[in-house]
């Protein structure tokens, strides 16, 4: 008997497909919403780590923070974080961009305290709620001299004398004002800067340093020189001379004149003797060369061989023997014209003087003076 070969038979039917598993929609589904959840999850967190970075820190002590002069915003944010101001330094910055916050941020010191909101803390430092510095306040009367300017600061105890002394006679350009740079190099200058260091009274930063003193010192001679009338440096050829020989006049009137209305006449009266070649013949000259001032000088002192002797020499001493006010600045530029070359202060205590156009009324003025001296 044949045997025959039988192949097993399917429990499906030859037409049906076998279950391949979960449903291809179910699998996309499951698929986008681990997604989305991994999306929720990254945006939750990136905001929770915004808000922690810049929310307030804790509360603390107010500390001083320095935002230097020509640093960034976002370099003075990582000085915030260090400070503990701010918690995150980076999110600042990025928060800083985001607002179109920190062109208007203003160099200076602050008081900032950790706990303040982020925006109390930008709107302070474009307000420029600076920390007042600790200031000196300092007041150079008229007609001192770079000698008197020198002693007063020192014994106010606002710098070394010598130091200040040393930075007035170097012979350096003070980029920042215009009217120094008038001055002559000339060796018979005894100080440089004399007479251009302008009378005022000036507040400064404690710790300024002799040359930054100068400096404002110098900056004040120009900010008084634009308030002068449009033509004044026509004036100058006018009178024929320079601006440094004006300032050396102004000197002159300023210690030889304490009445305003007379400082043109004595003005004047410098102008014709110059134009004759009449040695001037100042006594303020000549105490300018003592070390200590002489209520009267005596006739050896007029014998003293120098350049700002003007009983000796004939014209301008090198440069000023002060620093003159603005009313002996108008009036070495605009002088009263008259015929007088000679004046002599009265004895009566007034502070006027007597003029006169010749010698021999000069000599009357001068005995009438003595007649009436102030007992």
């Amino acid at each position: 008997m044949r045997s025959s070969k039988h192949q097993p038979e399917s429990d499906w039917p030859a037409n049906d497909m076998r279950p391949t598993g979960p449903g291809k929609g179910r699998i996309t589904f499951w698929v986008i919403t681990t997604i989305l959840s991994l999306m929720i999850i990254i945006a939750g967190g990136t905001y929770l780590y915004v808000w922690n970075g810049l929310r307030p820190t804790s509360g603390g002590e107010t500390v001083q923070v320095e935002l230097k002069k020509g640093a960034s915003p976002f370099q003075f944010a990582e000085v915030l974080e260090d400070q503990g101001i701010i918690r995150n330094a980076f999110l600042f910055k990025y928060y800083l961009r985001y607002k179109n916050e920190g062109p208007h941020f203003q160099a200076g010191v602050y008081e900032l305290q950790p706990g303040m909101d982020k925006q109390a803390i930008i709107a302070k430092l474009n307000a420029g709620e600076i920390l007042k510095a600790e200031t000196i306040r300092f007041t150079i009367p008229e007609g001192f001299t770079v000698q008197q300017i020198a002693d007063k600061l020192s014994e106010a105890g606002y710098g070394d004398k010598a130091a200040f002394l040393a930075a007035a006679d170097k012979e350096q350009v003070w980029p920042d004002t215009d009217a120094s740079k008038n001055i002559p190099k000339d060796g018979k200058l005894r100080h440089r800067l004399e007479g251009y260091m302008f009378p005022e009274t000036y507040e400064l930063p404690k710790d300024s340093k002799p040359e930054a003193i100068i400096d404002r010192m110098l900056q004040e001679l120009d900010h008084k020189l634009d308030g002068l009338p449009e033509n004044w440096e026509e004036a100058l050829t006018e009178n024929g001379i320079n601006f440094h020989q004006m300032m050396t006049i102004a000197s002159l009137i300023e210690r030889e004149v304490v009445v305003d209305e007379e400082r043109p006449i004595v003005a004047g009266i410098i102008y014709n003797r110059l134009k004759k070649g009449m040695p001037l013949q100042i006594d303020a000259t000549v105490q300018y060369l003592l070390d200590k001032q002489k209520e009267r000088l005596m006739e050896s002192d007029l014998q003293v061989d120098s350049p700002y002797n003007t009983y000796k020499i004939k014209g301008l001493p090198p440069g000023p023997i002060a620093s003159p006010s603005l009313k002996s600045i108008e009036a070495a530029l605009f002088p009263t014209k008259t015929d007088y070359y000679y004046y002599v202060t009265k004895k009566d205590g007034s502070h006027e003087h007597l003029f006169a156009e010749t010698l021999k009324q000069h000599n009357q003025n001068i005995a009438k003076s003595n007649q009436t001296a102030k007992q």
